[in-house]
């Protein structure tokens, strides 16, 4: 064991090494766009210059007289493509600009496609595509003229659907103490390294698709409606997908387009995106507003909440995140309020980006807490528990609950005693020290699923289940699971995944994938055990005859009664007369409708858990963030940073503490670093590139711990899993906002924090 596989506690599996990791640093593993086609032609896209109006005339004469160019396909010659809804999740469409125009509406879409024997020539033809354009003046963002707020009953209507307890303006306004401020977030772009990739292949008129993808069922079944062909034609492959952070989950029109073209050619072809046409081509987070009221006893007890937001979103799609469903939740308030407005602009749709509701919701809630602890004289942790609680302010009773349990651990390992309360209060040298503490919370979801796991007489076992590597060690865990279960070496058990032939998994998204999958492989294995255990307790042969069933178990290829008989394997597949034995297995999660499994074949995945079952799932955390500013430059470093994390049954603590680290270091790129800049006259994305968009690098990340707290939750799924991919990534930006307002006494309330908003 050692800090990158920690020991595991109570309830944790052991840290195995990632399954998949040899394949991946030997460059073995097989992403989107490295499958090999017999003679591709190479695809590049033409996309908008104009955020508002309409195509008036294209000129492909100069375009097209570039040697090796095939075709252009634009709006005129693209008609045999069918429309596709705009969905939120599942079967559906990232947005609602499907067609190559002649209608545009945001800098950046899609308007057509130059194919060519090389991607040379077909990235030059398209820089030499003339297009004319009926301009309008866009709408870039809040406040920008012409932008549209959404009709009031739309927003009454969803306010309706959200928490909503007693008078919470009644109770705030009777308060000993009253807090009121408003906070912002900015829009932020997934930017996974691998680039948005597409190939496609027809034979026999079926079509396969290799793209990196989230749900790969999705891909089959709506890259069939757009195409207007059964899915029994489709075949989506994605074994691995190198970062896609909700990015690669939906259905892009460039899939159809591409698919449209390969057919039209009866030819593979391949396209790869760039960086700076990723900005717009798919989704990402949406841009925030937030009006937080609360209103406090002396002791710190809230008795009143609301929290109103405003998101921004497409012209077209009314894409929300909604993310006081859970900040309504976190305390127990006494009375609550909530509404989220939506705010349309000549954008592309946004859409799911790592912890999509509860990142700019949360950030906003916890440096709320903050202000209103200094406001209280109070110590921030002592707010918190002040207002921890079983029960939320609507009633509803939680799983489990180990928010402070983290705090506790959290504040010891980090030092908070010795924090200076007063602002501005610490120094070491030229920098000014800050201490800042804010809490994380995910909701707990698991979703119907299916796989099929085949156990060999040699000990041998093979998982198949369509669910997506995208970094997070899926395969690992799996085959952790089927190995736990069936009593083998992890080395004998293979998972595959990623394939649209293998049973149906979620999308990949929601840190539901862990809970989804490894709960339909224990219960196809547990089906392997019974009839393995049946043929040992039953059969005059066994040195197990007569023993119960709940007396065995199996270890190291065999099956062991509890005084100490056992029987290999091999023998008992003897004895039953058979090679192999195969199970298929459903798992549908309480809530989940009888038809769940039969919309999972067909690209709809059901997603259950979180506030939406008999009682609050959700995983907690607690982060605590150091912070030095620069006296006389007010340059800001996050020298240390501490997170304790409490997500039920821990299937692996390596795979685990990955995933938390990557987490907590993407909240300190979100509370200084990202923002994508938006010129507002023309609606466009500025810093669309790694140069410009700032992320951290290894010397803005120093010293980070990562404990993970034991806890147990049988009531979410029969597995106990909570996810923890998004988890992390939660609390860190307003942990950060707070110790930077510690160390200067300066609040910063809109992200990023840059050194030029503490020049005050």
């Amino acid at each position: 064991m050692n800090r990158a596989a920690p020991e595991p506690k109570a309830n944790m599996g052991k840290p195995a090494p990632r399954v998949e990791g040899r394949a991946k640093v030997t460059g073995e593993a097989l992403y989107g766009s490295d499958f090999a086609v017999r003679n591709p032609a190479f695809a590049f896209l033409i996309t908008s210059a104009i955020a508002k109006g309409r195509i008036a005339q294209m000129d492909l004469s100069d375009a097209k007289a570039v040697p090796g160019v095939l075709e252009i396909f634009t709006h005129e010659n693209t008609n045999g493509l069918q429309e596709v809804p705009w969905s939120k999740g599942g079967l559906g469409a990232t947005s609602s600009w499907q067609n190559l125009g002649p209608e545009i509406g945001c800098d950046g879409q899609i308007i057509g496609m130059v194919v060519a024997d090389t991607y040379e020539a077909a990235r030059e033809a398209a820089y030499l595509v003339k297009v004319g354009y009926e301009a309008e003046k866009p709408s870039a963002t809040f406040d920008s003229p012409g932008a549209k707020v959404e009709d009031e009953n739309e927003t009454e209507q969803r306010s309706k659907e959200l928490p909503q307890a007693g008078n919470a303006d009644a109770a705030i306004a009777s308060a000993d103490v009253i807090f009121d401020a408003e906070y912002g977030t900015p829009t932020q772009h997934h930017n996974p390294i691998e680039l948005f990739t597409t190939t496609c292949e027809w034979k026999d008129g079926e079509l396969t698709v290799y793209e990196p993808s989230q749900f790969v069922y999705g891909v089959k079944n709506t890259v069939a409606k757009k195409l207007d062909i059964s899915p029994d034609k489709v075949h989506a492959i994605s074994p691995f997908v190198g970062g896609a952070f909700g990015s690669k989950g939906q259905f892009s029109p460039r899939t159809g387009f591409v698919a449209y073209a390969a057919k039209k050619l009866n030819r593979p072809v391949k396209l790869i995106a760039t960086r700076d046409q990723g900005f717009t081509i798919q989704t990402y987070r949406a841009e925030t507003r937030h009006h937080i009221r609360m209103g406090a006893q002396r002791d710190g007890k809230i008795v009143g909440f609301t929290h109103e937001g405003w998101e921004i979103t497409s012209r077209p799609d009314p894409y929300s995140v909604a993310g006081v469903e859970d900040s309504a939740r976190l305390y127990n308030y006494g009375t609550v309020k909530t509404r989220v407005t939506l705010v349309h602009a000549d954008r592309n749709t946004p859409g799911f980006m790592r912890s999509p509701p509860v990142v700019p919701y949360i950030y906003a809630l916890e440096s709320a807490m903050d202000e209103l602890a200094t406001k209280l004289n109070m110590d921030p942790i002592e707010l918190r528990r002040v207002n921890d609680s079983m029960m939320d302010a609507t009633g509803k009773q939680w799983s489990s609950r180990s928010l402070m349990k983290c705090y506790d651990q959290a504040a010891e390992a980090f030092g908070w005693s010795q924090r200076n309360p007063k602002p501005a209060s610490m120094r070491d040298g030229d920098w000014l020290v800050g201490f800042g503490c804010a809490s994380a919370m995910y909701p707990t979801h698991v979703g119907a699923a299916a796989a099929r796991v085949r156990l060999l007489a040699t000990g041998e076992a093979r998982v198949q289940i369509a669910a997506h590597e995208i970094g997070t060690g899926i395969q690992t865990v799996v085959a952790q699971m089927a190995a736990e279960r069936l009593g083998l070496p992890l080395s004998k058990v293979t998972v595959e995944t990623g394939d649209s032939a293998f049973p149906p998994s979620p999308v990949a998204g929601g840190s539901n994938q862990t809970a989804s999958c490894c709960n339909v492989v224990m219960k196809a294995c547990d089906a392997i055990r019974e009839k393995l255990t049946h043929a040992a307790i039953t059969s005059n042969e066994s040195p197990l005859a007569g023993k119960s069933a709940s007396q065995i178990r199996f270890t190291e290829g065999r099956a062991v009664s509890q005084d100490g008989n056992e029987e290999q394997l091999a023998d008992l597949f003897k004895r039953l007369g058979v090679g192999a034995l195969e199970e298929y297995a459903e798992f549908l999660p309480p809530g989940a409708t009888p038809d769940a499994m039969k919309q999972l074949y067909g690209g709809k995945p059901y997603l259950g858990g979180g506030s939406k079952g008999e009682k609050l799932m959700y995983a907690l955390g607690a982060e605590f963030v150091e912070v030095r500013v620069n006296a006389l430059t007010r340059e800001i470093r996050v020298p240390r940073i501490v997170g304790a994390f409490a997500a039920g049954h821990i299937m692996n603590t390596r795979t685990a503490r990955s995933q938390y680290m990557g987490a907590m270091i993407w909240g300190i790129s979100s509370a200084l670093h990202e923002a994508t800049e938006i010129d507002e006259r023309n609606a466009r994305y500025v810093n669309d590139n790694l140069a410009d968009y700032l992320v951290p690098v290894n010397a803005d990340v120093q010293q980070l711990e990562v404990i993970l707290v034991p806890e147990e939750d049988n009531f979410v799924n029969p597995a106990g899993i909570k996810g923890i991919g998004e988890l992390a990534n939660v609390g860190t930006a307003a942990a950060v906002a707070n110790a930077v307002c510690h160390a200067t006494g300066v609040r910063v309330r809109q992200l990023p924090i840059r050194l030029e908003k503490l020049l005050v």
